[in-house]
């Protein structure tokens, strides 16, 4: 295992990945069980490689922007099966665009929450800045 600057040869450690990526190990066992990581294996010890590396900073990169770990596997399968990288990078534009529409409308209904919250607040406010004028106390 190295503790220096990573090199194209370096294997890791799960503490290593994990401790990289501020995640637990279980979660690297989850991706590994869900065939996302393939590490190699020296008794009970696993051993992952560069690839294993780049994969999981593209899983967590992949959840950061939306995308379900199937999506991801996608991808990984494109990739893998691939000559070039066209495939891949269309499903991953397409997989974007539809992440993209779906937070739009989520920010939509977001606004119109404020929107409403506004409202109720001014109505509050209104309705306390009476009761304060009159003396009395609403029930």
């Amino acid at each position: 295992m190295s503790t220096g600057p990573h090199t194209r040869e370096d294997t890791y450690s799960i503490s290593d990945l994990a401790r990289e990526f501020d995640v637990t190990p279980r979660a690297i066992r989850f991706y590994e069980h869900q065939g996302l990581l393939a590490p190699q294996r020296s008794g009970s010890r696993r051993i992952y490689a560069k690839r294993d590396y780049v994969r999981l900073k593209l899983i967590l990169r992949g959840k950061r922007l939306g995308l379900s770990l199937s999506e991801v596997a996608a991808m990984f399968d494109l990739y893998d099966s691939a000559r070039d990288e066209k495939p891949q990078l269309a499903q991953f534009l397409a997989a974007l665009a539809e992440r993209r529409e779906q937070l739009q409308r989520q920010r939509a209904d977001i606004d119109e929450m404020l929107g409403e919250i506004a409202v109720f607040e001014v109505q509050s406010r209104k309705i306390l800045a009476g009761d304060r004028r009159s003396g009395r106390k609403r029930t």
